[in-house]
């Protein structure tokens, strides 16, 4: 970012093409960056495709509040300003209409994630259960191994943005991940046809056990 001098005015301020509070000639406030509205049950993805979607823009710290407004005379603040909006505006593009009237009001757009955020993530236990149980009752049924996979391991991608590994430099982490990738093979076995019950059953001879992408190569051949 250009320093201002002294002598100069907020109107002769710029700031770079990389900066964060620079915007793209294809940005505009009628943008929609995801593919799916935020309902009332499915904040997790969309928290998830958002964050993607405006980090890819450089501007996720409008939302986690890293991008602090400048203050006083600063002749950032008309930039930060237009960001701050045109962010806004994309939040609001991507909420059902439900939910939009309730947040259009408000002045910065992390005030409006934290909203949302207090507002629905609150129904993650619901999910989590939900998913859990969609897990348990999958079966590859008439479709093909891949597809079966597929949709398996889409639920799993779901269930693990709900969840925060423990941390820690130990060796434990790698025993935990191993026994959490351990029980998605058994999942992954538990709803295949019963003609591969020779093929799971060989792969559960190994030492050690292959990870799900690998049992799933295997499957297939």
């Amino acid at each position: 970012m250009e320093e201002a001098t002294p002598n100069q005015t907020p109107k002769e301020f710029s700031v770079s093409p990389s900066d964060t509070l620079s915007l793209h000639p294809s940005d505009h406030p009628g943008l929609i960056l995801v593919a799916k509205l935020l309902e009332d049950d499915n904040y997790g993805q969309w928290s998830r495709s958002m964050k993607i979607a405006l980090s890819a823009k450089n501007k996720l710290g409008f939302i986690d509040g890293t991008i602090k407004m400048p203050t006083g005379e600063d002749p950032r603040l008309p930039f930060w300003t237009r960001c701050n909006h045109m962010v806004l505006s994309w939040i609001l593009n991507s909420v059902h209409v439900n939910i939009s009237g309730s947040v259009i009001y408000a002045e910065t757009a992390v005030d409006v994630w934290n909203d949302l955020h207090d507002r629905f993530s609150q129904g993650n236990d619901t999910r989590i259960y939900q998913i859990r149980q969609e897990i348990s009752e999958l079966r590859q049924g008439s479709e093909l191994v891949s597809i079966y996979y597929t949709k398996l391991k889409a639920l799993w991608d779901e269930l693990s943005s709900y969840c925060t590994p423990p941390r820690c430099t130990c060796g434990g982490m790698k025993h935990f991940f191993d026994e959490l990738e351990k029980e998605k093979v058994m999942q992954f076995f538990m709803g295949l046809n019963d003609s591969f019950a020779a093929v799971h059953g060989s792969i559960l001879m190994m030492n050690p056990l292959p990870d799900t992408r690998k049992t799933h190569a295997l499957v297939l051949q």
